[in-house]
């Protein structure tokens, strides 16, 4: 971002997690509460890139290997006669997708339970920081009016 701005930048989406990486804006006079804010999204968008990137990864390795193993028992090739990847039909792949989400639930589980837990942490950091601000800006207002 350049260095005039004022607010969070958003980038494209990541090529293994999907998900789109955010720059946070450190305000010059940053009190140690908002800080404390920024660096609970920083580690939460951390977290979240790192359990998503590793998950993803899992799921093409497993998936290639699904296909692969599918269409060796039918004993076709991976590539048709043009070059072309085979593929297997939405029933088979139903049964991969069951499999991986069964066999990764309690991986998801304890994701969720990370996820409630950060996004709970951040919410109520977001609310005194909410809560400072606003008797920061009534103190200030009282003693422009004392002026």
């Amino acid at each position: 971002p350049p260095a005039h701005s004022r607010s969070d930048w958003i980038g494209p989406p990541d090529e293994l997690s999907n998900l789109r990486p955010v720059i946070f804006y450190e305000p010059p006079e940053e009190s140690p509460l908002e800080r404390r804010l920024r660096e609970a999204r920083q580690e939460a968008q951390a977290s979240n890139q790192r359990f998503w990137a590793r998950h993803n990864r899992a799921f093409r390795q497993e998936k290639e290997e699904f296909i692969y193993s599918r269409l060796k028992a039918k004993g076709l090739e991976v590539r048709d006669e043009s070059g072309q990847k085979a593929t297997l039909n939405a029933e088979e792949m139903a049964d991969f997708y069951k499999d991986f989400l069964s066999k990764n639930f309690k991986k998801h589980l304890q994701y969720n339970r990370d996820w409630y837990k950060r996004n709970f942490r951040i919410t109520f950091l977001m609310g005194q920081v909410a809560l400072m601000r606003a008797l920061r800006w009534l103190r200030q207002r009282k003693k422009n009016a004392e002026q």
